[in-house]
């Protein structure tokens, strides 16, 4: 029987999971999915445990790649707002199938886990 390898040619996902599922874009997206725009320091309350250099690295990325919109105010002191862009909230079906498998599996995925570290990893 022969394998096929898989890499990024052949699994159309890989691109989307390296832009969408890094460990801090996901919650900042879906921070500004949920509360619409917000000021740098709002949104670092909003996602916690997030330094201002990483949130600053990822709305940088986040900005590149279309999915995030900066408003940049010149006024005393300066102002900069975040929110999500077209392109970023059309993500919202996937989160919201996202939030649906988790609810109807992670008690089963945990279930797994125990069932698996009791019989000693296999």
């Amino acid at each position: 029987m022969s394998v096929t390898p898989v890499g990024p040619q052949v699994c159309p996902v890989g691109p989307v999971v390296d832009i969408v599922f890094s460990r801090w874009t996901t919650p900042i997206l879906w921070t500004l999915n949920e509360h619409g725009r917000l000021r740098f320091v709002e949104l670092q309350r909003a996602v916690a445990g997030i330094t201002p250099k990483v949130l600053t690295q990822r709305l940088r990325q986040l900005e590149r790649d279309g999915l995030v919109v900066r408003t940049y105010y010149p006024e005393v002191p300066p102002r900069v707002e975040y929110e999500i862009s077209e392109l970023g909230r059309s993500l919202g079906p996937l989160f919201a199938t996202l939030v649906e498998w988790s609810a109807d599996n992670l008690d089963k995925v945990e279930q797994a886990r125990t069932h698996f570290d009791a019989d000693g990893g296999r």
